[in-house]
């Protein structure tokens, strides 16, 4: 019974590392050793590729900023329409009764152009989040790692991504938050304002600044489980797919094969994620549109159910949406010729200690 559990156990990417370090363990025993651990891997790596920067370094941080931005702003953008449709089955589910009928609702309203509104405090909005989320990611995976120390953080890596990734999504939030406070009114309130300079000034003259951050303790609940999912997720799955589906090591895939990967890691990803943020974004979407409403208001008036409406929705356009972003950063890593650490190999001196090596 256990052979025919193991493989299944191996798979998941969230077992324990002890679990691991046990049937590597006894995999290696039987194989030939492995490559230098993932720091020499990447220092060997970067002379012979020519990168750009030095791993770590200000630019390299830098430019993963940028490719946020490109990430996060684009694609958000891209799927203005889809974003507004859901927010309405969200805040008036008996007008949107599904999402064709809010399509159709929506243009015999507000003709073709309508489903396009709120596209800008989106692509400000996200394009800061994807700045703060995928910049900060890097900075505090490599501070975390180096605190934990080279064993522990092979050993702990899941933890790692996670840790990473909910501080990342801290500041993240906090640069979104005004933006998606007006999105959310210009596409949930008819009449209300068309287009972002209209709806700064309304929301500030009505609620002061609070208009802009009443939201970002519901954001947080919304957008943290999500980055710690969509992040840890597509490590490990990125790993499990050279580890088992791939039929060559990443080293020597193309740049194309490399992208391939990514996209299909992201995507699958992505659907966790809309799974796992869904219910605190229905809640964020109702609370922009109303004044003087709390979370926790909301929350009980929607119900389980209510807190569910527009989920095939948002794993339409979070799978999709996840899967273009890495595409995209992954893209400009390569663009720029910046340092992309393979997938995760047991640290040299690991191996000694369990007697692994030859």
């Amino acid at each position: 019974m256990f052979s025919s559990i193991a493989p299944l156990a191996r798979l998941n990417p969230f077992y324990a590392p002890h679990f691991q370090l046990v049937q590597d363990g006894l995999r290696k025993r039987t194989e030939p050793a492995e490559a230098p651990s993932t720091r020499r891997s990447l220092a060997a790596a970067s002379a012979a590729e020519d990168y750009s920067c030095e791993y770590g370094s200000l630019k390299f941080y830098a430019l993963c900023g940028f490719g946020g931005v490109l990430s996060c702003g684009l694609t958000h953008t891209a799927v203005v329409p889809l974003d507004l449709v859901k927010c309405r089955m969200q805040v008036d589910p008996q007008k949107y009764k599904s999402i064709f009928n809010g399509f159709s609702v929506t243009v015999k309203e507000d003709g073709v152009r309508g489903l396009a509104k709120g596209w800008a405090p989106t692509f400000i909005g996200y394009s800061m989040q994807g700045l703060c989320k995928f910049g900060f990611y890097e900075v505090f995976k490599i501070l975390y790692g180096n605190m934990l120390g080279e064993e522990n953080a092979y050993l702990w890596r899941t933890s790692l991504y996670l840790a990473a990734s909910a501080s990342a999504e801290f500041f993240a939030d906090i640069a979104l938050a005004p933006m998606e406070a007006a999105k959310v009114r210009i596409q949930t309130q008819p009449g209300y304002a068309n287009t972002l300079r209209q709806a700064v000034p309304k929301m500030f003259g009505e609620e002061g600044i609070w208009a802009f951050y009443k939201g970002v303790a519901p954001l947080w609940m919304r957008q943290i489980p999500y980055t710690m999912m969509k992040f840890a997720c597509f490590e490990r799955t990125v790993e499990a797919l050279y580890k088992y589906v791939v039929p060559k090591p990443r080293s020597e895939c193309s740049k194309g094969e490399q992208l391939v990967v990514t996209f299909v890691a992201g995507y699958i990803a992505g659907v966790f994620c809309a799974i796992v943020s869904h219910p605190a974004d229905s809640v964020v979407s109702v609370l922009n549109k109303e004044k003087g409403s709390s979370a926790s208001q909301v929350l009980m008036r929607l119900g389980f159910k209510g807190v569910w409406k527009g989920l095939f929705a948002r794993i339409i356009m979070i799978g999709t949406l996840t899967a273009l972003q890495w595409f995209i950063y992954d893209s400009v890593k390569v663009y720029f010729r910046l340092p992309r650490p393979p997938p995760p190999e047991m640290p040299e001196s690991l191996k000694k200690k369990l007697g692994l090596t030859q």
